[in-house]
């Protein structure tokens, strides 16, 4: 009686175990993947950026932009996103505020920054300019960053700064909902409308 019991208890369990791995598994995942396709496509398939049929970027992912015409996102601990053998990872630098690595980094930043826009040693420098944010993928600076660099994006566009400026204002997010978060710049699409603007002459 107890082994026909013990049978029972673990028919039981294989089969429950194969039903909530088939609905948690299989038909929630597809379910949901269905409803999110058709109802916010773009959301679901990244926020792709697309420009002349090819994709360029996600609005949610920052790139490397280097050059003087271009606005320069926040620095990465993560290599904005390119791992060993092309892995995306998304990482910050888990540096503590009194670690000396951190403060090494930030000193370099701050002074590739000011040599970058000819600034005096001692001048202040936007803090999401030299400090990587949380994931090392943040695709948003702060409108004060943004501005910070409108100077040497216009001189290497050939562009005046009131130009430049009339499109760092106009890519200037609100808060979500009017009160989440902070007023913020997607550096990829302010590029891209500068790209759109002016060639880039760097």
């Amino acid at each position: 009686m107890k082994v026909i019991t013990m049978i029972k208890l673990i028919t039981q369990s294989i089969l429950q175990k194969i039903v909530w791995v088939v609905a948690c598994g299989v038909l929630y995942p597809l379910v949901l993947t269905a409803l999110f396709q058709l109802a916010f496509p773009r959301q679901a398939n990244g926020s792709l950026v697309e420009r002349g049929g090819q994709v360029v970027g996600s609005v949610w992912l920052a790139q490397p932009f280097t050059d003087p015409g271009h606005f320069w996102p926040r620095p990465s601990a993560a290599g904005y996103g390119t791992g060993p053998a092309g892995i995306a990872s998304s990482t910050g630098s888990n540096f503590g505020p009194t670690n000396a690595q951190l403060q090494t980094n930030v000193r370099a930043n701050a002074k590739a920054l000011r040599e970058a826009h000819k600034l005096p040693a001692d001048a202040p420098v936007p803090a999401d300019l030299v400090y990587a944010s949380g994931s090392g993928l943040d695709p948003h600076i702060s409108p004060a960053a943004a501005r910070f660099q409108i100077a040497r994006v216009a001189a290497a566009r050939g562009m005046s700064v009131d130009q430049v400026t009339a499109l760092v204002e106009k890519f200037i997010e609100p808060p979500q909902w009017g009160f989440l978060g902070e007023a913020r710049v997607n550096v990829l699409l302010l590029n891209l409308a500068l790209d759109a603007a002016a060639p880039n002459k760097a």
